[in-house]
């Protein structure tokens, strides 16, 4: 386990980013690339909004929603799921219409949905946490992580969690990856794709305290760890088989959130921030915050 990253010496200098799109999001979240449409999901957490960008027009579309929408995953029947307040809802893009299908944490009023991805089978994980005072501040262990099944079976995996994040698969699926944010943390689990079981529970890197907090996170073609570091403007690849810190990618914005791979051939890392938390002279420092931005090379 690694406990630092040289990110001086780490730096590519091949990599190129850029702000592909200004969106000004308060908390821009949950990128996911979907290869049918050749198009770019994103949520804006607290400015309501799910987000649809396609790179080649430039065109990007939106739907409103009434709560915190925290994550959006398409559906095989069409349209998408969406993790929205406490409720996993049915959206119908062409009309806006959406549906809730099950609410999680209920005897939790003040929790909300955060993170959510499908799990190799179909499987929707989806995680809670507190409502937030101030950006990243929480009332500490009131999350869970839940899965839910095709026919709204929802089992709860873990408890006491601070703020649920990133999760992603190893290449062979028998590995979970999962980020509770404020442990500083990349954890892996044994994962059992017939059950979704979660077992074996360890630590695969660890930040130091004040390099700011471990949020969003994808796996790439090589199995390799890439984790979105909120106050940290940075993007960490990580070996989840050594725990050592292979490359940094420094971003113009300090609250970055999440990351996926996207694009023809899946070669652009997009990363999505947030602006929300900024103060004015901040702000001016970071035009961009709030924007998403796609990492080539």
């Amino acid at each position: 386990m690694v406990l630092f990253c040289d990110w001086s010496s780490l730096m590519m200098s091949s990599v190129k980013v850029e702000c592909v799109i200004k969106a000004g999001a308060l908390i821009g979240e949950g990128p996911l690339w979907e290869e049918s449409q050749q198009t770019l999901m994103f949520v804006d957490i607290a400015g309501q909004k799910i987000h649809r960008w396609r790179p080649t027009t430039n065109q990007s579309e939106s739907v409103e929603t009434e709560d915190f929408v925290s994550f959006v995953v398409p559906r095989v029947s069409g349209g998408y799921l969406a993790g929205m307040g406490r409720s996993i809802v049915a959206v119908e893009w062409s009309t806006q219409m959406m549906t809730s299908l099950v609410e999680l944490d209920e005897d939790k009023p003040n929790n909300r949905l955060n993170d959510g991805k499908v799990d190799p089978r179909g499987r929707l994980l989806a995680g809670t946490m507190g409502r937030e005072n101030r950006p990243a501040e929480v009332q500490r262990q009131q999350g869970s992580l839940f899965s839910v099944t095709s026919d709204l079976s929802v089992t709860k995996h873990l408890t006491q969690v601070d703020i649920s994040n990133g999760m992603d698969w190893s290449l062979d699926h028998k590995t979970f990856f999962y980020i509770d944010s404020l442990s500083l943390t990349v954890d892996a689990f044994d994962y059992d794709s017939d059950s979704g079981r979660l077992g074996n529970r360890r630590v695969v890197y660890h930040l130091v305290e004040g390099e700011g907090l471990p949020d969003g996170m994808t796996v790439d073609a090589d199995g390799r760890l890439w984790v979105a570091i909120y106050n940290g403007g940075r993007v960490l690849n990580i070996d989840p088989e050594t725990g050592v810190c292979l490359q940094t990618v420094s971003l113009p914005v300090t609250k970055t959130t999440s990351c996926c791979f996207g694009g023809p051939d899946f070669s652009d890392l997009y990363v999505t921030s947030a602006s929300l938390g900024l103060d004015q002279s901040e702000r001016r420092k970071q035009p961009l915050a709030g924007g998403v931005f796609r990492v080539s090379g």
